[in-house]
């Protein structure tokens, strides 16, 4: 039976929100400005007078908002992200984006009537855990980490149910989400903790004879010749010398992309479809969001007849982390 798939994407910045919300995404989701999100960079996220604007925005034109406090707060800080719970709930956002569960069981006893979703920081990647959270904290929604195939997201969706959301564009993640320490173990900060992979901090650009070097922390991450394209530095998509031989050894640059998948997703029962990617411009968020928009709705509407049109392909290539897409996990040939 055919099903809504709703479009969930990204909003760094109320520009970002805009694009996302004028080409067709069902739900925006957002961050504060502080460490109680998991992209936590200079010149990102949302104050309260931004997010009243973005929220106002997004309502008037149909389309829910979503708020990530996914990242998990440590003894100290415990106030800081409760007063972010209290905050959001006095926003009157659609629904809470939680991976902490100290976190989730603070918002369900102090403000019951709000929505709760996993994050996929919170890495569940079995019924059962999905499941666990469901029946301790009333969560209504899951967003699987991008390491299940496609017949594993099907046992998730048919032994729960929690509402799932799995991820449909943007950047790939070597590790189970939310269970990363490569980057604390050069920089000292936690992306779980501290909200960013890099921080910008640890972060050093410099002009050399050889090309331009970026270090995390001192610790050389990269070289890129002249004209060559230089992405943000992360540990795990860095290039290095192994062996001898220089090369991505952890992890290469590249987005995942489900469009040959979603009639399967369609069949499945998968609930939403997310696209990463609240670092990014707000260009790149329109024109991603534009195209899946279009695809979904193709896919939903007839996916025994679906096929990703050639436009689709090449307009997601052009905005794909590496220099094309993947399947990723989704796909594995030995199951």
């Amino acid at each position: 039976m055919n099903h809504k798939i709703d479009l969930i994407c990204p909003a760094g910045s109320l520009p970002a929100l805009r694009a996302a919300v004028d080409n067709g995404a069902d739900a925006v989701y957002m961050g504060f400005r502080d460490a109680t999100n998991a992209r936590n960079f200079p010149g990102l996220n949302f104050d309260e007078k931004g997010a009243r604007q973005g929220i106002e925005y997004a309502r008037s034109r149909g389309a829910q908002v979503l708020l990530a406090l996914n990242t998990y707060p440590q003894p100290a800080s415990w106030p800081q992200w409760t007063r972010a719970v209290d905050m959001a709930a006095a926003l009157g956002v659609d629904a809470l984006i939680l991976a902490d569960a100290g976190l989730m069981r603070y918002a369900a006893r102090r403000h019951p009537e709000l929505r709760l979703h996993l994050s996929v920081q919170g890495s569940a990647t079995s019924y059962e855990a999905i499941n666990f959270y469901r029946e301790q904290f009333g969560i209504r929604r899951a967003v699987l980490p991008r390491v299940l195939s496609l017949p594993q997201v099907q046992r998730v969706v048919e032994n729960s149910a929690v509402e799932i959301e799995v991820f449909g564009f943007g950047s790939l993640c070597v590790m189970v989400e939310g269970r990363c320490y490569l980057s604390s173990f050069v920089t000292g900060d936690s992306p779980n903790t501290r909200g960013a992979c890099s921080p910008a901090h640890a972060v050093a650009w410099s002009e050399t004879p050889k090309g331009r070097e970026v270090r995390l922390n001192g610790v050389l991450v990269d070289l890129y010749k002249p004209g060559e394209s230089a992405g943000y530095p992360v540990i795990c998509k860095g290039r290095y010398r192994v062996n001898g031989a220089l090369d991505y050894a952890i992890e290469e640059p590249t987005s995942l992309s489900v469009l040959d998948l979603l009639p399967q997703l369609v069949k499945i029962g998968v609930r939403a479809l997310k696209i990463e990617g609240r670092q990014r411009s707000p260009a790149y968020v329109g024109q991603v969001t534009r195209v899946m928009r279009a695809a979904l709705d193709a896919a939903c509407a007839d996916p025994a007849h679906f096929s990703p049109r050639g436009d689709w392909v090449a307009q997601l290539d052009k905005m794909a982390e590496g220099s094309t897409h993947t399947l990723g996990a989704l796909e594995r040939a030995w199951q």
